[in-house]
């Protein structure tokens, strides 16, 4: 690799890096250190643990492995390892204070950003790309996202702000598209950066079916709930009606009710539900029996990455929807520029070629599919990062939110979590086959 290619890849790796700190500060730096050590939901850590841990996953694999550096802290590495102790738990651990935690990961930067001038980025699989830094500037977003959950659970005045959302427009003209069958390339191989679930590239045929134009909005849910949805076991599975009456799940998550209609709380501001917005904070379950009473389905992982992706004029997979280029401000909601969902049809820009919108961003999307490995698939660099959670007990999620920083989000990233989960930026869009008359 020629040297300049070498040192353009370094000055791109540090702004990641250094965007990403910019990040993990201000939501740390937004509230107090009674706040940071506190645990706001049994779901989640404290936030002066996410923190550290960022930093030790730093050390472990750019100080450590990378730069072949002595250890900063070998002591903490047990309290940090995510598959040691269970959220739950970790308030009772002897965790760095906010004072420590917040001295380690600049002591660890400051060796990182060493290491980067000085390692050579080729030569071995972690280096190759600088996949390494990759991998840890994903970390720390993938992070982020979750301590902006956190912020969303907490009690308290507001301490997070942002510029609201552009407005909706027209929408598209249809609600719904038919994504013709056929094969088409699933995953990817080329990407520098995609994570060991996304790979190796392979060809997937998906038989024509309809999909939404754009995720289901809190008006169309309202509905849902207005009809008695919650109270009919017949649009649930046996799991979900089961889990919906051992949680009493009765609406969205952090919705309430006002009169005939509804309230939200979102980041500690209550107001009206904005109706054209996707729902959000909504469980598989919930999601899967909205579509049973809407007389449809919840997609495939594989229909959705074909509508998401496929170019029928060319053949091709697209790296996004829109295109091969970074997502801009103009084509998805991400990176937390704004603290919610935007209205259906703001970014039709980022439309796919057969016109479906906000597959990117907004909130991320229930699939019907379990999580497991693509046919070839090889951990790396290792086993933790997914195959352990390979199975049917973590459905998939696609697309990214609000809250999901575009460094951690493309056409193939995958996310997966419990059906029971909804304090994540999560909502959906529906699907269902296409008759032999449709099919054309």
């Amino acid at each position: 690799m020629a040297e300049e290619t070498i040192e353009a890849m370094r000055e791109s790796v540090a702004a990641q890096l250094r965007r990403s700190r910019e990040r993990s500060m201000a939501l740390t730096d937004a509230v107090d250190d009674d706040d940071l050590v506190r645990q706001h939901s049994k779901l989640m850590s404290p936030l002066v643990w996410d923190l550290a841990h960022i930093g030790n996953q730093e050390e472990l694999w750019l100080v450590r492995d990378v730069g072949g550096r002595e250890p900063v802290r070998r002591d903490i590495d047990e309290l940090y390892d995510a598959f040691q102790h269970a959220r739950a738990s970790r308030p009772r651990l002897p965790l760095l204070t906010p004072v420590e935690a917040r001295a380690y990961v600049r002591e660890v930067r400051d060796k990182v950003f060493d290491v980067l001038d000085r390692v050579r980025l080729e030569g071995r699989p972690l280096l190759d790309n600088a996949f390494a830094f990759g991998m840890i500037a994903q970390h720390e977003q993938q992070h982020d996202e979750t301590m902006l959950a956190t912020h969303q659970l907490r009690t308290g005045p507001p301490v997070l702000a942002a510029a609201p959302p552009p407005p909706g427009r027209a929408g598209p003209a249809a609600t719904e598209v038919l994504v013709p069958a056929g094969p088409f390339t699933m995953g990817t191989s080329t990407e520098p950066w995609a994570l060991d679930n996304e790979r190796p590239a392979h060809q997937t045929h998906v038989d024509a079916f309809f999909i939404d134009t754009t995720p289901v909005t809190n008006a169309a849910y309202a509905e849902f709930i207005a009809a008695g949805g919650y109270a009919q076991p017949r649009w649930w599975s046996e799991a979900g009606w089961d889990h919906r009456q051992k949680a009493g799940l009765t609406a969205p998550r952090f919705w309430q009710r006002d009169g005939d209609g509804w309230l939200r709380d979102q980041f500690g501001v209550v107001e009206p539900i904005r109706p054209n917005e996707p729902v959000v904070h909504v469980c598989f379950h919930e999601a899967a029996a909205y579509a049973a009473w809407a007389g449809r389905r919840l997609p495939t992982e594989a229909e959705w990455e074909k509508a998401a992706r496929f170019d029928p004029d060319t053949g091709r997979s697209r790296r996004f929807p829109w295109g091969d280029e970074e997502p801009g401000a103009e084509h998805a909601n991400l990176g937390q520029r704004h603290l919610g969902p935007a209205e259906v049809g703001a970014y039709p820009a980022g439309a796919s070629p057969l016109g479906v919108h906000q597959l990117i961003g907004d909130v991320w999307e229930w699939t019907s599919s379990d999580f497991l490995p693509y046919p070839g698939f090889v951990a790396f660099p290792y086993r933790e990062y997914s195959e352990v959670f390979f199975g049917p007990d973590y459905k998939v999620l696609r697309g990214g939110s609000f809250g999901t920083d575009p460094v951690a989000c493309r056409g193939t990233f995958r996310n997966w979590d419990y059906p029971i989960r909804r304090q994540i930026f999560v909502g959906f869009r529906c699907a269902r086959d296409a008759s032999p008359d449709e099919k054309g």
